[in-house]
């Protein structure tokens, strides 16, 4: 059974430090076996060559699952199907913390492969309304329609009647979720994208928000705050929400698509959507902070980061503004499998902290998981980050038998 980890009675300091509270509820073997693993993925081009084998390995059906699951797969996923995610939502929800269910198939590109998806998401949604442990869901609109689809539609080129019908059955899909999600009180992520379908995107947010969002913040739209024009964006949307009456939700992010974006921007040769630096990222990020908790009577934001310094700002600014920890509109999210220094440090100390916990069948989800191998080796010391806090845990805990 986990460790229940009492949450701090009174405002306290938050030390991203702090292993003891971050790995309270993994045992001595578990922690042994997730150092090994981070010790592994700190090596850029071990990372590269298990990538391809991996791949190789499921063309040519060798039996791989099993190492899959018991390692990577476990590390970063919650299992195979919903009941399997039960254990880590209830080990989460001991520790303060609560789950959003993310259905990670990425599924073929037809119209049955849409619908399935529509109704395992609504699966998480009717989850999500039983108890409190589920305080969000999400979904990708590209997991519910076409992206070729959908970037033609932001392109401006006139659609044939099948292509508008099709678009109108993605607009169909976007609302059931969103009004299920209003009628279970729920709240629901709509994921971003590239920037050549965002547009698209955020035009069926804006209009679920309108539609939804009038009583409780229910529908969040995501801010890639990467992108040069998110910060204006999000004012924007601000400015609308209040004018129409509605509260806008926003999960705030930096981004997830960047070398994707920069190769399509040369090849396209028009100028590219991204900042030239991690520093001006960083600057927008922190400021939308600020601006959200500034017009907080408005906004809800959910803080999608790994970042600690940003972190730091938004719980330094929310004290400043005498905003309590446990504000229902503030939340904080991580991944399932990375930075728990971050997640339960921040639930000990009373702050709202959710994790993505990924699930669906191995062979479906790889291409999560590699991106997560690539994340890890390409966030400048993540890996190396995640690596040293378990090795300076299992000192702790070393020490502490002598």
């Amino acid at each position: 059974m986990p460790t229940i980890v009492q949450r701090a009675t009174t405002t306290k300091s938050v030390s991203f430090e702090d292993t003891s509270i971050a790995f309270s509820s993994q045992s001595n073997g578990k922690l042994r076996k997730t150092y090994w693993l981070f010790a592994l993925m700190n090596q850029g081009w071990l990372v590269n060559l298990g990538t391809f084998f991996i791949k190789l390995a499921f063309k040519l059906q060798l039996p791989v699952k099993k190492l899959i699951k018991s390692t990577i797969f476990e590390q970063f996923c919650g299992g195979e199907t919903i009941r399997d995610c039960e254990k880590t939502i209830q080990k989460l929800h001991s520790g303060h913390v609560g789950t959003i269910l993310d259905y990670s198939v990425e599924g073929e590109d037809n119209e049955a492969s849409f619908d399935e998806t529509v109704l395992e998401i609504l699966r998480t949604i009717e989850r999500a309304s039983e108890s409190n442990d589920i305080p969000f869901c999400v979904f990708k609109v590209t997991g519910i329609g076409s992206t070729d689809l959908l970037e033609k539609a932001q392109s401006g080129t006139e659609l044939s009647d099948e292509e508008k019908n099709a678009y109108e059955r993605i607009r169909q899909r976007v609302d059931v979720l969103c009004k299920r999600a209003s009628e279970r009180s729920v709240r629901i992520f709509i994921d971003a994208e590239e920037s050549w379908i965002q547009d698209t995107i955020d035009k069926l947010a804006y209009e679920m928000m309108d539609r939804y969002n009038h009583q409780q913040c229910i529908v969040y739209n995501t801010y890639q705050l990467y992108r040069s024009d998110s910060f204006d964006n999000l004012k924007k949307s601000t400015q609308t929400a209040r004018s129409k009456g509605y509260f806008l939700g926003a999960k705030l992010v930096r981004g997830a698509y960047i070398e994707k974006e920069r190769i399509q921007a040369h090849e396209g040769e028009y100028l590219d959507p991204i900042h030239h630096t991690k520093a001006e990222t960083d600057r927008d990020f922190n400021q939308s902070v600020e601006f959200c908790l500034d017009n907080r009577d408005t906004v809800s934001i959910c803080l999608g980061t790994h970042n600690e310094y940003s972190c730091h700002y938004c719980i330094n600014r929310m004290q400043e503004l005498r905003i309590a920890p446990n504000d229902t509109h503030i939340w904080f999210a991580q991944l399932l499998g990375m930075s728990d220094n971050i997640s339960y440090n921040l639930a000990y100390a009373g702050y709202n902290v959710a994790k993505y916990v990924p699930y669906g069948p191995v062979e479906a989800v790889m291409p999560y998981l590699f991106r997560r191998a690539a994340e890890n080796k390409s966030i400048a010391g993540q890996s190396s980050r995640e690596y040293l806090l378990v090795k300076n845990e299992l000192k702790r805990r070393k020490s502490c038998q002598k």
